[in-house]
């Protein structure tokens, strides 16, 4: 039985409740707190979580809870601004800063920022979302380097489009547009991702820290 304890954020559906599926079928201990645990648009929740389970020896971490809402630059309102910087970037760097202690006195530990192929290139109307995961794939680096003297990897994954409740509620013809524009010509499934992120927590991975891990079929590679 695996002994370790996972944190992770987004766990209840679509690529996060795929993570929390294999997490529990290899045994790890899994915290996926609700939004009523833990909502991460507000910092005083996010201490009183931090505070409440700051005993909890926590081995893992990972942030994969997101939003986006795409708006052309002019359009864009403060709130949609504000919520997305601190959904998508505030709230991991906050968690991370929170929960990784027990990491560090054990001198292990696995740190996994979710970012996406927009980390890595761009598309109009996506500037926050962009900026959000650009900046993900940046705190990783960063991190890296400073946990890396702790034994602790980071490492920041970025997928394609995914077969999730956010892809398919577009129209069937801008889905069959979005393979089109994927070289492997489908969508990722969230169980591929979730495999590729039970492989960097696990022991068997021992050197790849820093890294932006794109898993995409090959979008960002035009």
């Amino acid at each position: 039985m695996n002994k370790r304890t996972v944190f992770i954020t987004g766990g209840s559906r679509g690529i996060g409740k795929a993570i929390v599926d294999g997490l529990k079928k290899a045994g790890y201990k899994v915290l996926s707190p609700t939004r009523q645990e833990l909502d991460l648009s507000k910092n005083e929740s996010i201490k009183s979580y931090i505070q409440t389970h700051k005993n909890d020896k926590i081995d893992i971490i990972i942030n994969n809870a997101g939003i986006n809402y795409p708006q052309w630059i002019q359009e864009m309102t403060d709130e949609n601004i504000e919520s997305t910087l601190q959904i998508n970037l505030d709230a991991p760097i906050r968690l991370i800063s929170g929960l990784v202690s027990h990491m560090k006195k054990q001198k292990w530990g696995r740190i996994i920022n979710m970012s996406s192929a927009f980390g890595i290139v761009a598309r109009g109307k996506q500037v926050l979302y962009c900026a959000t995961k650009h900046g993900i794939n940046g705190l990783t680096k960063a991190l890296a380097l400073e946990l890396a003297e702790y034994n602790i990897l980071v490492n920041s994954v970025c997928p394609g489009f995914a077969e999730t409740e956010m892809v398919l509620r577009n129209p069937k013809e801008k889905i069959k547009m979005i393979e089109k524009d994927i070289p492997l010509g489908r969508l990722v499934q969230p169980n591929e991702i979730a495999e590729l992120i039970l492989f960097l927590i696990s022991n068997k991975n021992t050197y790849i820290t820093g890294s932006t891990i794109v898993i995409d079929g090959g979008f960002t590679s035009k």
